[in-house]
């Protein structure tokens, strides 16, 4: 079954780890392993270009992640000292996407007739159950944290460079609203950020939002709303999650939430560095513990699909324990058929919620 991934950081991966995703992940594993690579998620990789080939993860959201320092954040993900540097930083993980596209490897997805197309190509070529089919993998373009928008004037550039997402921000505080770990609201240019993405047709993207952020955030914004890799915090207490209030608004709107692959947002309590997924029984079960608590509010299937964030700073060591890769996810089909879904629905959770929602998007605006 063609898979759609709402969340994937390649580029980070591929510069920022220097990893080379054309590789089998086993072979990126035996070269940071062999370099004497002990830091977290180092030879714990699940994701490459032949893997989501082998998994059918035919279509995916891709970013660009370029942080600012802050002190209180996560520095391996917030690195640079100014905005010119993560707006240079953002480019050069744009033409990474690029230079994979001009050699037939990637398909830069930037409306609907083009997603439609590829989804087409992805699920009649006869070669489909063959691993080196030569069809591209397709990515829409995302930005996670919008550290590198030096300006709201500057949204309609990014949307000509091919930017079709923006989340304003990630973990702790971006310029333009408070995330994951703070507190607080939308600074001053949040919400002429929010107006400018609007009337270009960019779609926002909640996750990360600090809850306030979140609230004036869906208050401002008309446009079309996503929660890329977002959890329940019914399930899982932490501010990273999303409420049953915060659920229920999005549906509302619309939107569709993707299930995140990170045992932290999976399993209540895990401390990252130290449980391992064996000691808590995290697996793909979890996963789908999740994506039926949005069915269940939401009332049908329609809302909820995946966003896996895999090698988003993690790897194996902290995923579901029966997921070696991300071609595992062609687990999660009978899993869900397991839980009483109709194919219907499976098909709509794996794939079919992400079209139905990008094609909405796209032909109104």
């Amino acid at each position: 079954m063609l898979i759609f991934d709402a969340h994937l950081d390649l580029a980070w991966n591929a510069i920022d780890w220097n990893r080379d995703l054309t590789l089998p992940v086993a072979e990126i594993r035996r070269r940071e392993r062999e370099a004497g690579m002990t830091q977290k998620a180092r030879g714990e990789n699940t994701v490459s270009f032949p893997e989501l080939r082998r998994g059918k993860v035919g279509v995916f959201i891709a970013t660009l992640l370029a942080r600012l320092m802050r002190a209180e954040a996560m520095p391996a993900i917030q690195r640079y000292a100014n905005m010119s540097a993560a707006y240079a930083a953002a480019y050069g993980q744009l033409f990474y996407y690029r230079s994979l596209e001009q050699q037939g490897l990637l398909r830069f997805i930037k409306d609907w007739p083009t997603l439609e197309t590829h989804v087409k190509e992805w699920q009649n070529d006869s070669a489909f159950r063959v691993p080196h089919s030569e069809i591209p993998l397709g990515f829409i373009l995302s930005m996670e944290g919008a550290d590198p928008v030096l300006a709201p004037e500057q949204i309609g550039e990014w949307w000509e460079a091919g930017l079709r997402i923006i989340g304003p921000a990630h973990y702790g505080v971006s310029p333009y609203a408070r995330g994951t770990g703070t507190e607080g609201g939308l600074f001053v240019q949040g919400k002429p950020l929010l107006r400018a993405m609007e009337r270009v047709g960019m779609i926002l993207d909640v996750t990360h939002l600090a809850d306030q952020s979140f609230d004036e955030a869906m208050d401002a914004f008309g446009g079309p709303v996503l929660a890329s890799h977002h959890n329940c915090r019914a399930l899982v207490p932490d501010q990273r999650q999303l409420t049953d209030a915060q659920i229920k608004l999005l549906i509302s709107r619309g939107a569709v939430i993707g299930a995140a692959f990170d045992n932290w947002m999976l399993h209540a309590g895990w401390i990252r560095g130290t449980t391992r997924p064996e000691e808590a029984g995290v697996n793909l079960e979890r996963v789908v513990d999740h994506i039926d608590h949005v069915c269940q509010l939401a009332g049908n299937a329609k809302h909820s699909a995946i966003g896996t964030d895999l090698d988003g700073g993690f790897g194996r060591e902290q995923s579901p324990n029966d997921l070696d890769t991300i071609a595992d996810l062609q687990r999660l089909p009978e899993l869900l058929r397991k839980r009483g879904y109709k194919e219907a629905d499976v098909e709509g959770i794996i794939h079919g919620n992400w079209l139905r929602f990008f094609r909405e998007a796209w032909t109104k605006h």
